[in-house]
């Protein structure tokens, strides 16, 4: 099932780039700092060598044709999206450490690329934008869910998902 990313995007050319490539605008683009998307959330000055015209973007990942887990087809792709009402979708079943770490990071009203993975054509087939913030993910609980997790409790759900809609 889907699987977010930090990217980010702006006019920024290669030679403008942070240390490791990454950057995103700050909330006073006159600081001296910029927030550095990777694992170590660094801060760096680099904010000037960023320019003014960058933006982030998450980039989040989902196999859009059929597969089957555990005898459920969890295929969910941009078309998908699209069909759900208001083409608004919970981004769940995402067990991964780090990516439910990006989860729990997103902001209502930030954009996100949809990229079809795992695919004859992968890349990115779409834009949304998240519309819920971070909240347990349902299946971690649903014992007849291909994405159940026993060891997680719900007062302490170790998994988390977001809502997101077209745009």
């Amino acid at each position: 099932m889907p699987e977010p990313w930090k990217r980010l995007t702006g006019a920024a050319g290669p030679d403008k780039k942070g240390p490791s490539g990454k950057c995103t605008k700050t909330e006073n683009p006159d600081e001296a700092s910029a927030k550095m998307e990777n694992s170590s959330l660094q801060k760096s000055s680099a904010s000037k060598s960023c320019g003014k015209n960058t933006s982030s973007h998450w980039l989040m990942k989902s196999e859009p044709e059929s597969q089957l887990e555990k005898g459920v087809d969890v295929k969910f792709g941009t078309e998908d999206l699209k069909a759900q009402p208001n083409q608004t979708a919970c981004w769940d079943t995402v067990h991964s450490y780090q990516a439910r770490n990006f989860l729990r990071a997103m902001k209502l009203e930030e954009e996100a690329f949809f990229y079809h993975s795992n695919c004859k054509e992968p890349g990115i087939t779409g834009l949304m934008k998240i519309v819920k913030e971070a909240y347990p993910d349902h299946t971690q609980f649903e014992k007849n869910n291909p994405h159940y997790d026993p060891s997680s409790k719900k007062d302490n759900p170790k998994w988390s998902m977001v809502d997101v809609q077209f745009v």
